[in-house]
């Protein structure tokens, strides 16, 4: 699967809250939408629903009674709009990629928090037809740290292993390199061979948490060494998360594309 155009500015933006970098203090954001096309969807798909780091909370009105829900928990109607702006009505065929974390603290009062992120994957998956992603290193899923949940197809969280959509062969890694004692974490070596070993040359879409730089961007921060394996075993998408860039898509040596989602939704349509 190859993206053959993207739009450059969104073509919509959701207000949410976000936490400030002084604790305490929270402000209104913006998450932009953006709508690219792929060059092939199966028929069985109108679109594909891509985001990931949405940490942050619901924008409220003056007297809210429930404080507010995570911003990837209300999504799915946040999205009603700009997806029938597109002619898309039917949910059933929608599929969503998660790139992982999708916590902040209910009260806003800082940012890295870390929590439980079920109603999220929960809201998005009775939502859309499919649901497939990976955790961050942010996102808990009860009380147990660097656990996946036994979710029920069609809603998908994987770590070092693929499922077919519809055709669609999607591979998928979750977490981080760093300190496997903290959550969602692995070893530099560890997080590479198990790139290797996912045969990522027959893979239509690979899932990544984190992920490579692009040196073709500035400011696209990444791991170089993630990059170096992907270039090597050529997926032909990758779709990731945890480091914001510029823009969000590059392309890396063979034709490797990279679709950052951090803090954005990217909606992607068929070119025909």
């Amino acid at each position: 699967m190859r993206i053959t155009e993207l739009n450059p500015e969104p073509t919509y933006v959701i207000p949410f809250l976000n936490a400030g970098r002084r604790r305490h203090q929270f402000f209104e954001d913006k998450l932009p939408v953006y709508h690219g096309l792929v060059d092939e969807l199966p028929d069985s798909l109108d679109c594909i629903v891509a985001t990931a780091d949405l940490q942050g909370r619901e924008v409220l009105g003056l007297n809210p009674i429930e404080p507010p829900r995570l911003l990837g928990e209300v999504l799915p109607e946040l999205l009603d709009e700009p997806l029938a702006e597109l002619g898309i009505v039917d949910r059933n065929r929608v599929l969503a990629i998660l790139g992982g974390d999708f916590y902040t603290y209910e009260d806003l009062r800082g940012r890295g928090g870390t929590g439980d992120v079920n109603s999220v994957w929960q809201a998005i998956g009775e939502a859309y037809g499919w649901t497939v992603g990976v955790a961050g290193n942010h996102d808990m899923f009860g009380q147990k740290k660097s656990t996946l949940p036994n979710f029920k197809p069609p809603l998908h969280i994987l770590h070092g292993n693929r499922v077919d959509i519809e055709g669609i062969s999607i591979a998928c890694i979750s977490g981080v390199i760093g300190n496997p004692e903290n959550n969602f974490r692995h070893t530099l070596e560890d997080y590479l061979e198990t790139l290797e070993q996912m045969h990522l040359e027959s893979t239509d879409v690979l899932v990544m948490h984190d992920g490579p730089d692009s040196p073709g961007l500035a400011g696209a921060r990444g791991n170089p060494a993630i990059r170096e394996t992907l270039e090597r075993t050529r997926p032909s998408l990758v779709i990731r998360g945890h480091s914001h860039w510029p823009k969000p898509l590059s392309e890396l040596k063979h034709g490797v594309q990279v679709l950052n989602v951090d803090c954005n939704v990217v909606i992607l349509t068929n070119s025909e």
